[in-house]
């Protein structure tokens, strides 16, 4: 093992180390999140909306692909990283996710170029799924072998914190664009989703210009800098046989590869639950207005996120191990608590009536490109029991008057102040849990794997980890509330099942001091 370097660089160097690794970080969970939370309408764009259910589930097995593509595009990516080198391989990755952002914004509907509008977005996020998987993993090693050995916690945690502020401005960038369409409030709605919402994904190319040109101005990594004139970089290992070396300091190669499995697919389960779960338990199962629970999800996370830079910070200091699975044992005990207590806030009785009006609004919108098809919208909008309730239904109508078999009819409710940061305050008990797990994962990986192999093992350690297991958090969620629907917190049970799974191997596998074993070469 090389002996270890105190300062791996200049201060000014380093941050600007941070800045760009951070960067591609958060365009990629930017996009990530703007996808997530735009898919219904997204169907509604490039699939036929004669179904609208299997329209959706298309764009929810599109927006899976990313997640499948990541573990390959770790191996892709990984694989030139630790042969040509950390910059050329993260530097091609952010521009290929970036210009697949870009482009989701530019593709034509389906009423325009049919099955090409959803072929097109499904390959865009296979682009995007592979240069993520490369992406992350790049940017954990670059940071980590440009940080001195006792500031890598700290400075691999903004990659991780630009993650969670993706997640922020993603849900800005959606509110913030319906409002400054117009000031009616239903316009802006119809606007948005007309055209309004590929602006989002459109000013993300200003990103990724800023961040290509500075990770263009970066140096080469020192640790590979260092092992290229030796000779000994991992041109004879074929990966995934890489991830399991004959001999380390560490552990044996089958723990620890558990352990790492069992890291970081923990922290992909929290993390999912903790942000897109939330947000549809908020809006299906409390029955929250779609504004109010994105921006009381903003809101919690906000705070949040400079706690993950704060237990980064620690794990320096006291170690990996105890923050990592501190999250893990906080968010087992809590979560089922935390989110118990979510549905009975906008349902708490006892309340006044603050008043008997009812607003209704009704709204004619023509589909296609004549009028023979016409959607109708009527909102119905009433005070009862100290929340604002909103009712919508929605038929097709065709020309001859008949009207479509699927009408679509949703209630949301707009809660009051006081009760509104009750769930504010509950969902930062739920964010505070994935900023512990998020902290100090990339410098447990980082410290795990010789430089010789560390793109390309951190890079699959970590996708199988979120990639696989936390993309399957959407989904099995689902599956579990329907099959238990009398159980709203089912779908808990598949990401805590897989967090306790986690905190065992984790207990008995990691070292309690992992930086006093780590690969600081």
């Amino acid at each position: 093992m090389a002996s270890p370097n105190p300062v791996a660089g200049p201060a000014n160097e380093i941050r600007m180390v941070v800045a760009a690794a951070s960067a591609g970080s958060f365009l990629a969970f930017y996009d990530f999140f703007l996808f997530a939370n735009l898919a219904p309408l997204i169907a509604s764009r490039f699939f036929p909306d004669s179904t609208p259910t299997a329209a959706l589930l298309l764009t929810i097995a599109t927006f899976a692909t990313s997640f499948v593509a990541r573990p390959f595009g770790a191996l892709v990516f990984g694989r030139l990283g630790d042969l040509t080198g950390r910059k050329p391989a993260f530097s091609l990755s952010l521009l290929i996710m970036g210009v697949s952002t870009f482009a989701i914004g530019l593709v034509p509907g389906f009423d325009r170029i049919g099955l090409a509008a959803p072929a097109i977005i499904l390959l865009l996020r296979l682009l995007q799924g592979l240069a993520l998987g490369g992406d992350t993993g790049g940017a954990m090693t670059y940071t980590a072998e440009a940080s001195p050995a006792a500031h890598r916690g700290l400075s691999t945690a903004w990659i991780q914190a630009s993650a969670l502020l993706g997640l922020v401005v993603s849900l800005g960038a959606i509110l913030m664009t319906r409002y400054a369409l117009d000031p009616d409030q239903a316009i802006s709605v119809e606007k948005f989703n007309a055209w309004g919402w590929r602006i989002p994904f459109l000013l993300s190319i200003l990103l990724v210009a800023v961040s290509a040109y500075i990770r263009s101005k970066l140096p080469e990594s020192p640790a590979f800098t260092r092992l290229k004139p030796e000779g000994i970089l991992s041109s004879s290992s074929v990966p995934p046989r890489s991830l399991l070396p004959s001999s380390t300091p560490v552990l044996p190669p089958s723990r620890l590869l558990l352990t790492l499995l069992g890291a970081t697919m923990g922290q992909g389960v929290l993390f999912c639950t903790g942000t897109l779960f939330a947000l549809s338990f908020l809006e299906k199962t409390c029955h929250i207005d779609l504004d109010q629970s994105k921006t009381m999800l903003l809101i919690a996370f906000v705070p949040a996120t400079p706690l993950v830079l704060l237990f980064g910070r620690w794990s320096d200091r006291i170690g990996r191990k105890g923050i990592l699975l501190g999250g893990m044992l906080l968010a087992v005990l809590s979560w089922p608590f935390l989110f118990h207590e979510l549905p009975a806030i906008p349902r708490t009785e006892g309340r006044t009536e603050l008043t008997a009006r009812k607003e209704i609004r009704s709204t004619v919108s023509f589909i296609g490109k004549s009028r023979d098809l016409t959607r109708t919208t009527e909102t119905i909008s009433y005070y009862a029991d100290g929340m604002q309730v909103v009712e919508t239904k929605e038929d097709t109508v065709f020309a001859n008057g008949r009207v479509s078999a699927n009408p679509k009819s949703t209630l949301s409710s707009s809660i009051n102040t006081r009760d509104y940061w009750k769930i504010i305050a509950i969902l930062f008990g739920i964010a505070f849990s994935i900023s512990m797990v998020c902290g100090p994962i990339a410098a447990l990986l980082a410290d795990f794997f010789p430089a010789r192999i560390r793109y390309t093992s951190l890079s699959l350690a970590y996708e199988i980890g979120n990639g696989i297991f936390g993309g399957l958090v959407p989904w099995l969620a689902v599956l579990l509330t329907t099959a238990w629907p009398g159980n709203k917190e089912a779908g808990l049970w598949y990401p805590l099942g897989i967090t306790v799974i986690c905190f065992v191997i984790g207990a008995l596998a990691i070292p309690s001091k992992g930086r006093k074993f780590a690969h600081v070469d």
